[in-house]
């Protein structure tokens, strides 16, 4: 790959850039901010450098550009449920607009230079522990340091598999199309320090799945089933690689295996917990779930942020979605047709709407701001990455489509999220909730489960994944038209491979 690769490291920190060195070592990347350098012949060579470059991998991922903040974003507000204010084409305008091209440097550019920046970064450490093994069983490290080795190349696995799923949810087709054969990504998955592997040809999105499942899968053996103390949510664990590879499932359309990978980590019956590992179950209030610290046992993986770490200039969620004086209210909720606040499934006396948006009255009328990020500057809230709401909803949602609409533990699933926003009043008597009722199909089933996880996840990033995986049109709203999942001149489904991977990798093809 086509880099300036240097022979110091910043412990903890940058060892290389990419795609035309468009990914430079940023402030940002850093926590905490490291002060000493070390060539690449010692980075190995204490325990505590080691530990340096793992939190050097999840800085990577969690950037701004990438998993800290902007793909949340790009992945919402594609659909119909946010209006842009700004018209600031920083800021994910030829995102919500449809009018991103190969030259698009703010999105199409970053967002893929990050990632494969991440990946890269992984590789590379992933090489550094085979070609270290041998320091690993003498002073200073510790009689035991080997299976210290195991969790780190596990957590740099599943990074790897979160990264290559990630950029796959915008740069190519979906699985569900043409079961997995259209183009992927160039698969890399060797450290890379010259140009010499700079070509590569596209796998196909099949081959892609193929090798995150393979991390996954590693990962889930060989993580810790329970993390160090403080580290649940920020470090992944087992439980980390069994949540997302529901998710990684579901995006393929294999109902069966998501249920398998679900059950491990959901029990049979209500109250939904994990049997085994962190006892992840839903909070009993969703305001809790984005207090600080963010870190209840709903929340499986989060990026965290600090006043001296944070996610960059116009990168941060608050920033996009929270007005002015805490953010700078770049996007709104859609109160107009098809918009989620229109949607008569989203209950007026629903807590997601009651506390969770903020409406904003003016001379000219209300505005309605998101306010899952409640933290201005600095903007110390942690990025969501996956809660086990989400895991208790795509277990709801595969064993409908499995099993049929009367599934009762389906149900109970789709309840139990529902619920816990819509709790039964304080009245005398007491007035029940209204539940989801009985369904007479299973696609006023699933249809349900959609439209629950487009309210429960509203500004987390997970409403493109579910158009993309059901091959559903990305909505209109506005001034802006739909785009068909299957009008050939429709070009704006997925986004266009950068011009800089173009230029620089012979090998490769273009979205068309």
């Amino acid at each position: 790959m086509k880099s300036s690769f240097k022979k110091i490291i910043t412990a903890g920190a940058c060892t290389s850039a990419l795609a035309l060195s468009l990914f430079s070592c940023q402030s940002d990347l850093l926590d905490p901010v490291p002060t000493t350098l070390f060539p690449q012949e010692v980075v190995f060579d204490t325990p505590a450098r080691v530990l340096l470059q793992v939190n050097s991998l999840y800085s990577y991922v969690k950037v701004g550009n990438f998993l800290g903040g902007r793909y949340q974003v790009y992945s919402d507000v594609r659909a119909n449920d946010f209006i842009n204010r700004t018209n600031n084409g920083v800021t994910a305008l030829g995102v919500w607009n449809h009018t991103l091209n190969e030259n698009s440097q703010n999105d199409v550019w970053n967002l893929w230079t990050a990632g494969y920046a991440a990946i890269n970064q992984i590789n590379l450490f992933l090489a550094g522990l085979d070609a270290n093994q041998a320091k690993f069983a003498a002073t200073p490290f510790p009689a035991n340091y080997n299976s210290t080795v195991v969790q780190y190349r596990a957590e740099a696995r599943l990074l790897r598999a979160l990264s290559y799923y990630s950029l796959l949810q915008l740069y190519a087709r979906p699985y569900t199309d043409a079961n997995g054969t259209k183009p992927g990504l160039p698969l890399r998955l060797q450290a890379e320090t010259d140009g010499t592997n700079n070509d590569l040809a596209r796998s196909t999105v099949g081959e892609v799945y193929t090798q995150i499942l393979a991390d996954l899968d590693s990962a889930e053996a060989k993580l810790p089933l329970i993390p160090a103390v403080g580290t649940a949510v920020t470090r992944a664990h087992r439980n980390t690689a069994i949540a997302l590879k529901t998710r990684v499932y579901l995006s393929m359309g294999r109902y069966a295996d998501v249920i398998r990978e679900a059950n491990k980590i959901v029990s049979a019956t209500a109250p939904f917990v994990a049997p085994t590992g962190v006892k992840h179950e839903l909070n009993p209030s969703i305001v809790a779930v984005f207090t600080a610290p963010q870190e209840t046992t709903e929340s499986i993986l989060s990026f965290p942020f600090t006043a001296q770490n944070a996610p960059g200039t116009q990168n941060q969620l608050a920033f996009y979605y929270r007005p002015a004086p805490v953010g700078n209210g770049e996007y709104f909720l859609n109160n107009g047709t098809g918009g989620i606040l229109t949607n008569t499934g989203f209950r007026q006396t629903d807590v997601r709407r009651t506390s969770l948006i903020t409406p904003l009255v003016s001379t000219t009328g209300t505005t309605y701001y998101l306010n899952k990020y409640p933290n201005g500057t600095p903007y110390t809230d942690k990025a969501p990455v996956i809660r086990y709401a989400e895991v208790l909803l795509s277990l709801a949602e595969a064993r409908f489509r499995t099993a049929g609409p009367t599934d009762p533990q389906a149900v109970a699933l789709l309840n139990a999220v529902l619920l816990r926003s819509n709790p039964t009043p304080a009245t005398n008597p007491p007035t029940p909730p209204v539940a989801y009722p009985v369904f007479t199909s299973t696609a006023q089933a699933v249809d349900a489960v959609l439209l629950e996880r487009r309210i429960e996840f509203l500004g987390e990033g997970i409403r493109n994944i579910d158009l993309m995986r059901n091959l559903l049109p990305i909505p209109a709203k506005g001034t802006v038209s739909a785009v068909s999942a299957t009008d050939p001149a429709s070009r704006n489904y997925i986004w266009p491979i950068p011009s800089t991977e173009l230029a620089t990798n012979r090998l490769m093809t273009r979205n068309e």
